[in-house]
């Protein structure tokens, strides 16, 4: 006679059985059904690397009025920012894939002459006034974010980048750095190359014709 203790293991196995083929048919097989287990391999493999900050962040004080995500016009100014100019989107995410509203992007890089606006950075050269050098912007419901800018250029023992950094109201979840795909000054940078192949392609910025000039797309994931 069956007693219900065993009666209830029973259960409990095909409880079991069922939910793991579901999973395994939901998910693509068994390495779907793994993943939902223990975590996606592939949302790890697409997070965004976090960076240093570096040296030259701006502080509130040091900043420009304008603060817009235009770093290519400056409020009050006629002139613009010389360089290339260029728009720089994408998207915030979660590992999920899910977008990430409400959140605050932050970006700053040196202008067309390789020149930091913070004080910190006191090499003689003429900083460019019609470049903002930092910029925010608010990602939307679709966790999409978007900057006018210019496409970086070198500065003196680094490659071309874009500093980013990522806050939830105060909290910081990221900061990290976008660098131009292909550029040969990266292949002799001791930060781009501390990454794997996967990391690089998720900082690297690839550009295309836009209805306004060149852009490029980077999604962030956090």
């Amino acid at each position: 006679m069956t007693t219900p203790e065993l009666n209830r293991r029973g259960l409990i196995r095909r409880a079991l059985a069922l939910a793991g083929l579901g999973a395994i048919a939901g998910l693509g097989g068994f390495a779907g059904f793994r993943a939902g287990l223990f975590g996606s391999p592939a949302a790890a493999a697409n997070a965004t690397p976090a960076a240093t900050e570096g040296p030259f962040y701006p502080t509130p004080q040091m900043r420009m009025a304008d603060v817009d995500n235009d770093l290519v016009k400056v409020m009050g100014l006629i002139e613009e920012a010389g360089g290339e100019v260029i728009t720089l989107k994408g998207r915030v995410l979660d590992a999920d894939g899910a977008p990430r509203e409400g959140l605050r992007v932050e970006i700053w890089q040196c202008d067309v002459h390789g020149k930091y606006m913070h004080p910190g950075d006191d090499r003689e050269v003429d900083y460019d006034t019609g470049f903002q050098g930092f910029g925010h912007d608010i990602t939307g419901a679709d966790g999409s974010y978007s900057f006018r800018t210019i496409k970086p250029t070198v500065y003196p023992g680094r490659t071309p980048h874009i500093h980013v950094k990522l806050f939830d109201g105060e909290r910081e979840l990221l900061t990290t750095q976008f660098y131009l795909a292909g550029h040969p000054g990266n292949a002799d940078d001791w930060l781009f190359n501390r990454m794997s192949d996967s990391e690089k392609a998720n900082v690297s910025m690839v550009f295309s014709d836009g209805s306004e000039g060149p852009e490029t797309t980077v999604d962030i994931v956090v």
